[in-house]
């Protein structure tokens, strides 16, 4: 079997476990580094995030009050739920303010829930098919049967791993050539037996190495966005998480897409967009806002379809209540898509497709949001275009 070079330049690759594919030592470490630069603090065992601070400092006074109630025998019950009620809805107040860059550690947080997660609380009967059939089985795409809600589906999700050993053996969730091949042989497969199709999309993008360029990771994922959109079975997408650039699109073409709450649908890393445009990945605070990736902003931009919520305080503070509604989201979703006769299940996926997107025009002949004050500006109107009008005649 032929080995791709897949290493920095000078660098020899190295294998990983026996693999026959290569990993790319440079993109681990600055996967890890980026990581560590931007890890959780951690409090009692658990970990938080520097906004996070203020309903930290709440926790551990509750601790210190029940850990001095059981050992004096003093009742300070009226104090800890005083403590409590404070702190739930400061919890909600910080949540549902969070900018679009804390929306992004959110979604990254340590403890939240992954696909095998889920795949673990709402899943039965798995079973695990793996390979493409043409260069190896990628450990970022996990596929398989299973019932969800009661329904036969075809699953396939991103596996990022959790131990640094994983992680690296998934290449930190980035797919490559092979990891779409393989998804598109189950998806046909799920066509055959007429089986819906659920993907579970957590991913940062595809993989960025040598390997992946060379053995067609762009074609790959062009595939997959054809085939997709033309699969004689109901598709349900979810990004569960992280949902960036083509590795997410890669999977993510359906009759429904959704976003867990704090989750992120961006075409591109908010660090990656600052390094392009400002040549350091420190003002990635600035790129996440611009990037226009939170739930609310997406659907204003009619990109996805629903928005799936989340427990209070976000999925890893709670992950069986985050599954729970996720379970029900799909439950309900597949119902939907399969009492659809499949002619005009794919009519409304190609016209959901075609009709996804809205943009603004600063064009002066369009009607003018009316500006917030004297010194702002009117902000143009949202324009939604109709791709599938005929197009009119214009004389020139």
């Amino acid at each position: 079997m032929n080995r791709f070079a897949c290493g920095a330049a000078g660098k020899n690759p190295r294998l990983i476990d026996g693999m026959t594919a290569p990993v790319d030592r440079y993109f681990a470490r600055k996967c890890f580094m980026a990581a560590q630069s931007n890890a959780p603090r951690k409090f009692g065992g658990n970990t938080f995030l520097d906004f996070e601070k203020p309903l930290v400092k709440i926790e551990q006074q509750i601790q210190e009050l029940e850990s001095s109630q059981q050992q004096t025998g003093r009742d300070y019950s009226a104090e800890i739920r005083e403590l409590r009620a404070t702190l739930v809805e400061l919890m909600r107040k910080t949540y549902s303010n969070l900018t679009a860059w804390e929306t992004v550690q959110v979604a990254r947080h340590p403890d939240r829930p992954h696909a095998v997660d889920y795949i673990d609380m709402i899943v039965k009967d798995f079973c695990e098919l793996s390979g493409d059939r043409l260069f190896m089985d990628d450990k970022a795409i996990l596929a398989g049967l299973g019932r969800v809600a009661g329904h036969k589906v075809m699953i396939l999700a991103h596996r990022k791993g959790k131990e640094t050993k994983e992680k690296v053996s998934c290449f930190f969730g980035c797919a490559h050539p092979e990891g779409y091949r393989k998804a598109l042989l189950k998806m046909k497969l799920a066509e055959k037996f007429k089986l819906p199709v659920v993907c579970l999309i957590d991913t940062p993008g595809a993989y960025p190495g040598i390997g992946a360029e060379q053995r067609g990771i762009a074609q790959a994922i062009a595939v997959n966005l054809q085939e997709m959109s033309r699969l004689a079975t109901p598709i349900a997408c979810v990004i569960i998480s992280e949902g960036g650039s083509g590795g997410a699109l890669g999977m993510g073409v359906g009759d429904r897409v959704a976003v867990m709450e704090y989750a992120y649908y961006s075409v591109i890393s908010p660090e990656g967009c600052a390094a392009i445009l400002w040549k350091t990945n420190q003002q990635a605070q600035i790129a996440a806002e611009a990037l226009k990736l939170t739930t609310g902003q997406l659907k204003e931009l009619k990109l996805i379809d629903d928005i799936i919520p989340e427990p209070l305080g976000a999925a890893h503070r709670n992950p069986q209540g985050a599954a729970a509604s996720l379970e029900r989201y799909l439950g309900r979703t597949l119902g939907e898509l399969k009492r659809q006769p499949t002619d005009i299940l794919l009519e409304n996926r190609y016209e959901k497709l075609r009709r996804s997107g809205c943009f603004f025009t600063a064009s002066a002949t369009r009607q003018q949001v009316p500006s917030q004050g004297p010194d702002v500006p009117a902000r143009p109107a949202a324009i939604r275009v109709n791709p599938l009008a005929k197009p009119t005649a214009v004389k020139i």
